[in-house]
């Protein structure tokens, strides 16, 4: 990546941190060959150079042999420039840890990794933008590296698949879109020149490679950036930058936080359309008939997914990636024999996909693309090469063909290719035995070895060291090791360097935490450097499409007709928007009634979610009420249950834990993720409860692999420290497996007992458990329902952590609750609590919500089609050649053995198993362990894995039948994968004999569309929420949220609730403000209707100064500064507050009048209303107070307005109405 990141203040990897290391590797003689061998010039250099040496050497290799470069570069330096070290690697894992070890012996800027796409060349699926993004960066500093502020590429590390994948000629020479803080640019080439780069335009950025205009602010989130930036003109100079968070749109502010000063976005795709191109795609359209419709849609201009499958026959020429090097290069090709299976299976899925894709058009199959013709031969040249083409055409470059294996190779068989052996060897593992690698390390150093021991975070590398201080074996901790390491002491430093060597003749030795504890980090050692993200109020449009159903308050359910303009009554020019909504004719036959909410009452309104197609209620009618009073009922059933939990909890002492220990924080730094700021928060909030005498009762949710484990993991920890024993119970066997060896996991190398119990123990096994946790010999059990039985005793436990448990039945349950009142409790859960009932019941059940997912979660490819065999076997064949494992679903479990029958005989290299509901417990727990532990690669099943099922090497979905499934029940399913650092895949297929219904199409449709967080997206997460909810407060409630709608039902809780508490809020009453005001939100200022619900229902929502400065400030970041329009609509507010706190409801124009009411004044307030205020009239039969429209001049002057008639009625009702003066008056921004 050419830009560093938002905040440059990371791990240690500033400089290379095992530099010494190389110095005293230079004393051996075959080692010192490798740097000598690469300065020689390409004609004199060995081509074949065959070095053997053990993993941990690899990367020291690499870099010898990058310097061994720079100085022929500099000798000879003919212009070209010094070669560079292309490492190829089997997987792109393998390169992403090489390039990560890279980094501890050459400066960080000097090594890249070229990633592949994610997908297959000839699959109608586009990569991911931020991948292009990636790989175009590095074309452009190979190609130009003057222009790159990193300096110069020494190493490229690129798995196999990106190197045989030929590319486009010229990709180096695209320019990136750049802007400097200062610089001077026409804002209208600005927009031009991003969209011609690929980037799509919308009206809210919320994933890479888009872009959003509004007024003179530009929002861009280029592919290569963690996160997207704001750019503000003024007039045609960039004015200012700032980063800031797709969650709720606002700029980041958090310290240390260095906004940009300037923006480099590559384009977001490999194939621009040119004029060249559409001409092309307009004179292909004939030829090939499959892809026409794409060719159509290119020819006119417009970017289509999965275009890039067509560029051999729409570009002028592919070339081979080695091309892109300069002369003189060296690849390197490490472990060639896993290399050479890759790129042989890689062709051969390709082959194969390219059949499958293009003899049924995607689109119901026009007609099969005739492999034989001209443009489809071209379309091969897009297809993968094989590893001998691409060796031939890197010699023919210049480039050398290196490797580097790990077997030695006998020089005195092979003597046609120079072979060296380095006498390296791996080190011994000692998997965690402690006392062994003592012993052995001891005796070395004491023998004068120089060893140096290298971990990936600070936590392991303090443990050690004090480990070897408690052995007595000389250590000591540096930052980096910029010097010879000494003989006689072992030095602990932070490298992400995987794995070590030994080399016995220079007694030198590089260990690592995996060589040493047996385990290395399990995530990507990528250096994760994220800014906390601090979670305002999310930015969530209220996205109404005309028809859809909405809720008022008062009013009942109405359907959303149009958002309108109106002129205010009373105004010369004013203006103001309103909802309109339908309601049920009053009248048989007659049509619907119409109410018109202005926007300020917007909070009045929220989107109905509930049932399928709610009744609509009618105006005034008995119905809306009745319904509303049925289920306030309801609920207050409810919400009493909860408070009497509540007050037994509060009344009971629990165990009040310790701070946290050492240990803990070792612990804690061992994780090798980076927290999200939501589970940092969390893990804050459970160790504060825990650390309190009050029992804790805390739910956690968040989908899975949001990072809930590792809270309870921490939780766990922190409980034992104390000598609690801890419980963890899970409602199915594979769970209860996961969690323990999860926890088994993040326990190595401490000294606590963890022990399992399910199924899958035998009777002995469990009876000695229920022994050791009765005498108190073990201090974590993780088990199903067997831990809640009579007989299962603790000797003093301090913890329960509950995994899903909405998934127990009732009498464990119960169970439960008795266990409740004294330990502290932790329940965990996948299905997401909606946030406005977890404000409701703040303080009687805490809940924390995990929303942030982890980086690395890659949203997945999906593909709608009919059911073709070959589709289908492709698709198996493509995830077993990566090793990956499927999910068919097939949901009738009468036919489901034949389904896989017919995979077994599509496949008969996969081993396919069948899994559903109608199996005996034991057998399909069985089965699903079977899959997680990878003895067999297909599962063919039922909906049962929609819930709760990680299993994260699966990572292909086939739905046979999805026509027949619901929105969110596809979005579920499609969750299962994914999970993972691979990329997903998810087919939802169709009968091709069958016609498709119209709604199951649209159906299909939403879900493929790839809006991973998009509206389907949130009906889906709504439909789960009501699931959650329902689970938190009991099932029998899913009949009154269909009445009411969920969002109100919410409301009503929370109301129920307060009453018991005996804190009943004040409901804000309706403000009904009807002045010559122009007040709104210009259509140049906030763009699109969504934007601008969501910006009025914030101002409506908010019922305070305090409030409206935070909307305000909102405004003022996502949109600018504030027109007079809408500044008025923010005084309008302000007035709104300022007459609530007085008492009014209504202040509206009447005739010559303005109406002020509720209104009983005193006496003496009377006389002052007449003195004041002359002609004036109190009405106390009406309520009300009417004073005459005030104007300029007692004669002949104007009406006031807007600005002018606010500050007037803030005088009225300071001077009459309130007993202390409020303040509005100045509203500017």
């Amino acid at each position: 990546m050419s830009l560093p990141g938002p905040s440059a203040a990371g791990t240690s990897t500033a400089g290379p941190s095992l530099d010494g290391l190389r110095r005293v590797l230079a004393e051996d003689q075959t080692f010192s060959r490798v740097r000598a061998e690469a300065a020689r010039g390409f004609s004199v250099r060995g081509q074949d150079y065959q070095i053997s040496a053990p993993a941990g050497l690899r990367p020291v290799l690499l870099a010898e042999m990058a310097d061994g470069l720079a100085a022929a570069g500099t000798a000879e330096s003919d212009g070209g420039g010094p070669g560079v070290v292309l490492a190829v690697t089997a997987t792109g894992r393998e390169a992403e840890d090489l390039a990560a070890a890279l980094r501890a012996y050459l400066p960080a800027d000097a090594v890249a990794e070229f990633p592949s796409w994610e997908t297959l060349p000839h699959e109608r699926l586009s990569p991911r933008s931020d991948t292009v993004g990636r790989r175009l960066a590095v074309l452009r500093r190979l190609a130009h590296p003057e222009t790159s502020a990193a300096g110069r590429l020494r190493v490229v590390v690129a798995p196999v698949r990106a190197v045989v994948q030929p590319v486009v000629a010229g990709l180096g020479d695209l320019v990136p879109v750049t802007l400097k803080v200062g610089q001077d640019i026409p804002f209208t080439d600005v927009v031009r020149s991003l969209a011609d780069a690929a980037y799509a335009r919308v009206d809210m950025v919320t994933h890479r490679g888009e872009f959003a205009v509004r007024g003179g602010i530009i929002d861009v989130f280029p592919p290569t950036e963690d996160h997207p930036i704001r750019v503000e003109f003024f007039g045609d100079e960039v004015d200012q930058m700032r980063w800031f968070a797709v969650a709720d749109q606002r700029s980041l502010s958090a310290p240390g936080i260095h906004h940009p000063t300037e923006l480099h976005a590559p384009p977001c795709r490999e194939i621009l359309i040119t004029p060249s191109v559409m001409s092309r795609a307009a004179t292909l359209k004939s030829q090939l008939p499959a892809a026409a419709d794409m060719l159509e849609k290119i020819a006119g201009g417009i970017a289509v997914e999965g275009m890039e499958s067509l560029a051999p026959v729409l570009v002028d020429a592919m070339v081979p990636f080695v091309d892109q090097l300069p002369a003189d290069s060296i690849a390197v090709v490490i472990e060639p024999e896993k290399v050479r299976t890759r790129a042989h299976d890689l062709a051969a899925t390709n082959e194969e996909f390219l059949e499958a894709a293009w003899s049924t058009a995607s689109d119901g199959g026009t007609a099969p693309l005739d492999l034989s013709s001209q443009a489809s031969a071209a379309l091969h040249s897009a297809s993968f090469r094989s590893l001998g083409e691409t060796r031939a055409s890197s010699l023919e470059h210049g480039v050398s063909w290196w490797s580097i294996t790990s077997l030695a190779q006998d020089a005195e068989l092979l003597p046609e290719i120079d072979v060296l052996n380095l006498h390296a060897r791996e080190p011994r593992g000692y998997q965690g035995d402690v006392a062994e690698m003592m012993d052995f390390i001891g005796s070395h150093v004491r023998d004068q070895w120089r060893i140096v021991v290298a971990t990936e975070g600070p936590g392991p590398a303090q443990r050690l060291a004090e480990l070897f201080h408690d052995a007595d074996i000389p250590c000591a901790r540096v930052d980096s090791l910029d010097h010879e390491p000494q003989p006689g002491i072992i030095e602990v430093t932070t490298a992400a360097v995987g794995r070590g060597f030994v080399l016995d003749g220079l007694k030198l030795g590089l260990l690592t935490e995996a060589d040493l504890l047996g385990r290395t980090s399990a995530a990507s050692t990528k250096d994760m450097r994220r800014m906390p993200s601090k979670r305002r109020n999310a930015v969530d449009p209220l996205q109404l499409v005309a028809g859809d159903h909405v809720v008022h308050e008062q009013h009942g359910i109405g359907r959303f007709v149009e958002l309108i303009q109106r002129k205010v009554a009373g105004g010369a020019d004013g203006v103001r928007e309103y909802l309109v909504l339908e309601y049920a004719p009053s009248k048989r036959g007659a049509p619907g009634d119409r109410l018109f909410v202005p926007t300020d009452q917007l909070d009045q309104v929220t989107r109905y979610v509930g049932g399928d197609t709610p009744v609509l209620s009618k105006m005034g009618g008995a119905d809306w009420a009745s319904t509303k009073s049925k289920a306030r009922k309801a609920v207050k059933e409810i919400a009493g249950e909860l408070i009497r939990l509540y007050s037994a909890r509060m009344a009971s002492r629990g165990h009040a834990f310790g701070p946290d220990t050492p240990w803990q924080r070792e612990l804690e730094e061992a994780f090798p993720y980076v927290e999200t700021p939501d589970q940092l928060t969390t893990i804050n909030e459970v160790k504060a409860d825990m650390e309190r005498e009050i029992p804790m009762d805390r739910l956690v949710s968040g989908d899975v692999g949001y990072g809930k484990t590792e809270i309870a993991v921490r939780a766990a920890f922190k409980a034992v420290q104390d000598g609690k024993q801890v419980a963890v119970l899970v409602p199915t066997t594979l769970l209860a497996q996961q969690h323990y060896e999860t926890f088994t996991e993040r326990f190595s190398g401490f000294p606590l007992r963890v022990k399992p119990l399910s199924r899958f123990q035998t009777s002995k096994e469990a009876k000695e458990t229920a022994e050791g946790v009765k005498n108190g010999a073990v201090d974590v059990v993780i088990g199903t329902h067997r831990l809640l039985s009579k007989d299962f005793e603790f000797k003093d436990l301090g913890l329960v952590i509950v995994d899903e448990e909405q998934r127990f039945g009732v009498e464990h349950k119960e169970a439960l609750k008795k266990m409740r009142t004294n330990v502290d409790v932790l329940a965990m859960s996948a299905t997401p609590i909606p946030r406005t009932l977890e404000m409701s019941l703040t303080g009687i059940r805490e809940t924390s919500t995990l929303a942030t997912p982890p980086e690395e979660r890659h949203p997945v490819l999906t593909y709608v089609g009919p059911y073709t065999d070959k589709q289908t076997s492709a698709a198996i064949r493509r995830e077993l050649m990566r090793e990956g494992q499927v999910f068919l679903v097939h949901n009738r479990v009468s036919t489901i053995e034949r389904t896989a029958a017919k995979i077994r005989e599509l496949v008969p290299e996969a081993r396919v198993e069948v899994a559903h509901g109608k199996m005996s417990e034991s057998r399909l727990e069985q089965i699903i362990v079977d899959f997680w532990e990878r003895r067999f690669d297909v599962l063919v099943c039922t909906t049962i894995i929609e819930t709760g099922l990680d299993i994260s090497n699966a990572n292909t979905l086939i739905v046979d039948g999805a026509d027949k499934y619901g929105l969110s029940q596809l979005h579920q399913l499609r969750g299962r994968v994914g999970r993972g650092r691979e990329r997903a895949y998810a087919y939802f297929l169709y009968p091709s004999e069958k016609p498709l219904g119209e709604v199951a199409l649209e159906r299909l449709k939403a879900v493929a569309a790839h809006n991973e967080l998009g509206a389907g997206m949130q009906l889906a997460m709504k439909d789960l929420e009501i699931r959650g909810a329902g689970n938190l407060l009991g099932g029998e409630q899913s009949g009154h949220i269909q009445g009411v709608g969920f969002d109100l039902y919410i409301r009503l809780v929370g109301e129920a609730v307060a009453d018991f508490r005996g804190e009943a809020e004040e409901k804000a009453a309706e403000m009904k403000i009807e002045l010559p005001v122009n007040a709104h939100l210009p259509h140049d200022y906030v763009p699109g209707e969504r934007l601008r619900l969501e910006a009025y229902r914030k101002l409506a929502a908010a019922q305070t100064h305090e409030a409206i400065d935070e909307v305000l400030a909102e405004l003022v970041d996502r949109y600018g500064e504030l027109p007079l329009p809408a500044q008025n609509l923010v005084a309008v507010a302000r007035f709104r507050v300022g007459a609530r706190e007085a008492g009014l409801s209504d202040v509206a124009l009447q005739g010559n009048f303005i109406r002020f009411s509720p209104a009983q004044l005193p006496e003496s307030k009377v006389m002052r209303l007449n003195r004041m205020y002359p002609g004036s009239q109190a009405k106390p039969a009406l309520d009300a107070v009417l004073i005459p429209k005030p104007k300029t001049a007692r004669i002949g002057g104007r009406d006031l307005q807007d600005a002018e008639i606010l500050e007037w009625a803030d005088g009225v009702i300071r001077n009459i109405f309130s007993d202390q003066p409020v303040t509005v008056a100045q509203t500017g921004a």
